[in-house]
C-alpha cells in the first residue's frame, strides 16, 4: 500500500516536472515578443507554483533522515 502511494507521488512529480519544462520552453520563446508580456508573466507564475508543488511532493517521497 505504501509503495503504491509512493509510485503515485513519483508519477505526479514527474508530470509536474515535465509541465515545468514545457513552461520554461514557452516562456523562452514568448519572451522575444513584447506583445506576449502578460502571457509570459502568467506562465512564470504557474511555473513557480509548480516548483513549489514539486518541492512538497519530493519532501513526501524523500523525507529527511535525521542521523
Amino acid at each position: 500500500r505504501r509503495m503504491n502511494e509512493e509510485l503515485k507521488l513519483l508519477k505526479r512529480c514527474d508530470d509536474l516536472k515535465a509541465r515545468h519544462r514545457e513552461l520554461d520552453d514557452q516562456i523562452r520563446s514568448l519572451s522575444a515578443s513584447a506583445l506576449n508580456e502578460m502571457l509570459v508573466m502568467r506562465l512564470k507564475k504557474e511555473k513557480l507554483r509548480l516548483r513549489d508543488e514539486i518541492i512538497l511532493l519530493e519532501q513526501q517521497i524523500y523525507p529527511d533522515i535525521i542521523a
